[in-house]
């Protein structure tokens, strides 16, 4: 029972991640308001209620044909722009429709409708956690921000460990000299605080996704290396390593295809924490406006955007990004304990 709900924590996080990493795929053939960055704005509906249905009409503009390749990547460009209705009517040629909110009729012509004349002019769309104080698509926004989390995770979690796994082997298997200037470069980036070191570079590189990327890999290797030396200190001394350089093989391929291969599990179980420190430091990055910019969806952008709410009627705007980061880094947290667990030898 015991190893059932160790192990069964576990496996619940690495679910959730994997419903996550694939809903960051497909997100733009999931989320409600599938347009680039789920940014379809109107204001007139501002602050909606979760559950809230709206009447839109479609109206014609000049569009691009997107492939299916790119809706996947960056979102479908609409061939109509919608625009909110309380009631609409055909009358001669002409559509006449009562924009949301509004008192005064409009009219366009009927050629101009998307749909063109049918049974049901009007198009209803359900927003099912309401819109935010821009009036886009709550719920679309959430789930396009699990791809920016997963993105900056897996890529700075990539960065950190190129970096830190060759600086690492390098520091332990050569010693002398080299590990003393490996590891005076170790500790003089362990002094500097994580979030101080990320806010630094990012201000060097700029704003922007890329960069929030470099930014949060350049600061997460330090800890990489310091196990990756400390488990190539201890496996540089069994046997198989001094058979293989009596055999003559070179140090390149005695630490990579000897020394690595056991070493990755303790990788791996440091790469899961990384993963949701990478998650937590991108979100606070672009709380603070430095990180990833408008338009593009981030959940901690949209903390920041509607914090203020938190005291009001509207609090879920800032709870829910708030939980939905919660979930996801500590179903990695989860997932890296658990792994330690079963590679621990002393279990």
């Amino acid at each position: 029972m015991k190893n059932y709900i160790k192990y069964g924590t576990g496996f619940i996080g690495a679910i959730y991640i994997a419903i996550s990493l694939l809903v960051a795929v497909f997100v733009y053939y999931i989320a409600p308001d599938n347009s680039p960055n789920a940014n379809e704005m109107h204001l007139e509906l501002s602050l909606l209620k979760p559950g809230s249905q709206i009447h839109f009409i479609h109206l014609n503009q000049e569009f691009k044909v997107n492939s299916n390749r790119n809706i996947l990547l960056y979102g479908d460009q609409k061939s109509y722009k919608s625009i909110a209705i309380d009631t609409v009517y055909i009358q001669s040629d002409y559509c006449f429709y009562l924009p949301y909110g509004k008192s005064l009729i409009e009219k366009v012509p009927v050629t101009s409708l998307h749909s063109g004349i049918s049974d049901q002019l009007s198009h209803v769309k359900t927003f099912h956690l309401g819109t935010d104080k821009y009036g886009r698509d709550l719920l679309s926004r959430l789930l396009i921000g699990t791809r920016i989390s997963l993105s900056v995770g897996i890529i700075s979690v990539v960065i950190s460990l190129l970096i830190g796994i060759v600086l690492g082997l390098y520091s332990a298997y050569y010693g002398g000299f080299v590990d003393k200037i490996i590891m005076w470069i170790i500790n003089v980036v362990w002094s500097i605080p994580t979030l101080l070191m990320v806010i630094a570079v990012s201000l060097a590189l700029g704003k922007g996704i890329w960069q929030v990327f470099i930014a949060v890999g350049l600061t997460m290797w330090v800890e990489v290396a310091r196990v990756v030396r400390g488990q190539v200190m201890s496996e540089s001394k069994r046997v198989y390593v001094q058979a293989t350089k009596s055999l003559g093989y070179s140090d390149l391929r005695i630490m990579v295809f000897h020394i690595l291969p056991n070493i990755i599990s303790p990788i791996i179980v440091i790469s899961a924490a990384n993963f949701a420190s990478a998650i937590l430091i991108e979100a606070g990055l672009s709380f603070l406006g430095i990180g990833v910019q408008a338009p593009m969806p981030s959940w901690g952008a949209m903390i920041k955007d509607h914090y203020s709410y938190i005291i009001l009627d509207k609090a879920y705007l800032a709870v829910v990004p708030g939980l939905a980061i919660m979930l996801l880094v500590l179903s990695f947290m989860y997932v890296g304990n658990t792994l330690r667990d079963y590679w621990d030898v002393r279990r």
